[in-house]
């Protein structure tokens, strides 16, 4: 996803904010350009949930995200830590906040290539890709990330840990999920848009990935775009010979209550079994540690509980 418009709105705040920092007092370390941030840069900027939740992860959260209100809803661990700056949204960040914040680095991805050069003016911006064409593997292209991203905070030990504690966490689930037996009948993961149309992930997703790292046979084969998912109508459910489903929080309640009364979805051989789980949120454009928390959620709701629907 990326923005191929600015608003004219930040055009005029850019040469504001360009003009302000015109006047400012050079760091002792001189000045910087794009390419050649500070050395291990300490006061980062995150565009991109995925990115912070990286950044966490290694012992260096971002002093600033837009919309972090929203972390609870879409992430929720690792913790946002407290005092993190608002920075209003990702596409019309609240640049007089940006200067006065004056980070050493930025970090972003292609969702945002519209804004980068505007990003640029304030602070050297590294780009990071995982969910941008061609279609690929999301969770090997956040190891890449993940990779990249430690050596440009100069954190390359904490990376590879992180590297190493999502493996482990496969492996982990893996074992579990088949020595219970979970491992040969085809599963559904989806997000319900509404009571009629719902978005699931097949391979190339994180959500997807994270099935076969984990041993589970992912019951959509059909076509996707690169971002691993495709969005149908429940209909399209009825001729997948699937075994369970599960679906993802945020929910909607009237959402449920409308599915529970519809005669198409009450015809569904999972719903009918009663072989649906609801799981609570995961970052679906997230990296290693949303691979993780899904990964833990799978084995704890299917492995270690009883379906709930």
């Amino acid at each position: 996803m990326s923005i191929r418009a600015v608003p004219s709105r930040r055009a005029l705040l850019l040469g504001a904010a360009g003009a302000a920092m015109a006047g400012w007092p050079l760091l002792a370390a001189g000045p910087r350009t794009p390419d050649a941030p500070a050395r291990d840069p300490s006061r980062i900027v995150s565009m991109d949930f995925g990115l912070t939740e990286t950044l966490i992860e290694m012992g260096r959260p971002p002093l600033a995200v837009p919309n972090p209100a929203s972390w609870t809803q879409w992430v929720v661990e690792p913790a946002l830590p407290a005092g993190t700056v608002n920075l209003g949204t990702d596409r019309e960040p609240n640049l007089e906040l940006l200067a006065a914040l004056r980070p050493d680095l930025i970090v972003t991805t292609p969702y945002l290539d519209g804004i980068e050069p505007l990003l640029r003016r304030f602070a050297p911006t590294r780009r990071f890709s995982i969910y941008a064409p061609p279609k690929g593997d999301a969770y090997a292209r956040s190891i890449i990330a993940t990779r990249a991203l430690a050596a440009a905070i100069g954190a390359v030990s904490a990376g590879e840990d992180l590297v190493g504690r999502a493996q482990a966490t496969m492996e982990a689930a893996r074992a579990r999920l088949t020595a219970a037996g979970l491992n040969e009948r085809p599963l559904l993961v989806v997000n319900f848009l509404d009571d009629r149309h719902v978005r699931v992930y097949g391979a190339g997703s994180l959500f997807g990935d994270v099935m076969e790292r984990t041993g589970l046979v992912n019951g959509w084969t059909r076509p996707v775009n690169y971002w691993g998912f495709a969005t149908v109508g429940i209909e399209a459910l009825a001729e997948i010979p699937a075994g369970r489903l599960i679906y993802m929080e945020p929910v909607s309640p009237d959402t449920l209550e409308r599915l529970a009364a519809s005669p198409l979805w009450n015809t569904l051989s999972f719903v009918r079994a009663g072989r649906i789980d609801r799981l609570p949120p995961v970052l679906m454009f997230g990296m290693l540690p949303s691979a993780m928390r899904f990964a833990r959620q799978l084995q704890s709701r299917l492995a270690e509980a009883p379906s709930h629907g």
